[in-house]
């Protein structure tokens, strides 16, 4: 029974975690068209990535806690239709201020589906089990930073850019409709805790202070950053770098995206098999096998395809493979309020990616070492916290 429940909520969680890339990626083949029709530069641009990072960030903190209160189900379709409104908006905007304000609000909702459903997953599940569940959602979301790229250049070349944000609103719309029929309530009213800011506050307090989760947070956002900053890179690198057009960022998002879910379904192989002190500890070193090669061809090979790539996807594998230990260790610690762990982790890790994408990016992007180099120094930050949290995990 468990494998069948399992069998059904991994393609709904998927396509609620799918809203996050998809806001992100699918519009990145047309940075160009865009700027030039509002007159921006690419610059200006990046705020568009920006901006919607950090209104997620800031809606990250009350996703979770808000479930925690209401349930998951009802937040969850709720912020599924808010965004279809914001995507709507963003295929409508007169200007790039306008713009701006409703990548915001698709920021402010695009967030529910991924960190709520987390917690749904450790509402009903334990254990490998949990692991293994959270593993397949994270190889079946992977499909969506991989594809929207592609889908996103071929529709650029056929509607125009506006045709991108109708799409986000269409295939919203319809996730809403299947979690109307499909997603069940896993938080029984007899388990909520009210809603109220002091005592979110106090609680939000109380897990910093915790040296283990700011450990487990830290090493979550520096993994997963390295990775981002090639994502946030994208538009320089393939278009001015690499020289390719705008229907070609699949060569770096499908081996990017390929490895993440090689490294999901890895972790998903090792559930109940390996502890997670194991798990976790394979997974760096991948990461580190994909650091060292990534550095030695920035280093001794001019920009080309495919070996600037590759080696991405390496690196990719390794924080896959992490991720759902990491996530789990975290939710584990707080079992009355999972959401609001979920929250303070997915806040943690989206500030630290906007401000990849609005400061590391466009200072970086058009150089491949220093862009090697950069993601090498974050894999590296990642394993030294974890080395950090080791002696705090309790006991396997």
């Amino acid at each position: 029974m468990r494998s069948a429940t399992a069998g059904r909520l991994a393609p709904l969680l998927a396509a609620l975690a799918m809203l996050g890339p998809f806001s992100i990626d699918t519009f990145f083949p047309a940075f160009r068209a865009m700027g030039a029709d509002f007159g921006v530069s690419a610059a200006a641009m990046q705020q568009t990535i920006s901006v919607y990072l950090i209104a997620y960030a800031g809606m990250s903190l009350f996703h979770g806690p808000i479930s925690d209160a209401y349930g998951r189900r009802r937040p969850i379709i709720a912020f599924t239709l808010l965004f279809a409104l914001a995507s709507a908006g963003c295929a409508l905007a007169p200007s790039f201020h306008g713009l701006l304000a409703f990548r915001a609000l698709q920021g402010v909702a695009a967030g529910a589906g991924l960190i709520v459903g987390r917690a749904i997953i450790r509402d009903r599940f334990a254990g490998p089990d949990a692991q293994r569940l959270m593993s397949h959602i994270t190889l079946i979301f992977g499909v969506a930073p991989a594809l929207a790229p592609v889908v996103g250049g071929w529709l650029l070349g056929l509607g125009g850019w506006r045709s991108l944000f109708a799409l986000l609103a269409a295939f919203s719309v319809l996730v809403a409709l299947w979690c109307l029929l499909a997603l069940p309530e896993t938080h029984p009213a007899k388990a909520r805790s009210p809603f109220a800011a002091r005592p979110l506050a106090r609680l939000y307090g109380r897990m910093l202070r915790d040296r283990l989760t700011r450990r487990l947070i830290l090493a979550t956002m520096f993994n997963f950053g390295a990775l981002f900053l090639y994502i946030a890179s994208a538009p320089a690198l393939i278009l001015d770098v690499l020289q390719l057009n705008e229907r070609q960022f699949a060569w770096l998002f499908v081996p990017a995206i390929g490895g993440m879910m090689t490294g999901a379904l890895l972790s998903g192989r090792l559930a109940g098999r390996r502890t997670p002190i194991q798990t976790v500890g394979l997974a760096y070193r991948l990461m580190a096998l994909g650091t060292v090669v990534n550095l030695g061809v920035a280093l001794l090979l001019a920009p080309g395809l495919p070996w600037t790539v590759l080696p991405i996807g390496l690196v990719g594998i390794g924080i896959s493979c992490a991720f759902p230990t990491l996530a789990l260790l975290l939710l584990d610690r707080y079992p009355d309020h999972r959401g609001a762990a979920s929250s303070l982790q997915a806040f943690f890790m989206l500030l630290f990616n906007a401000m990849t994408a609005g400061l590391l990016a466009p200072l970086l992007a058009h150089h491949p070492l220093a862009l090697a180099g950069a993601a090498a120094a974050l894999s590296l930050l990642g394993f030294m916290v974890w080395r950090m949290a080791l002696g705090l995990l309790p006991p396997a």
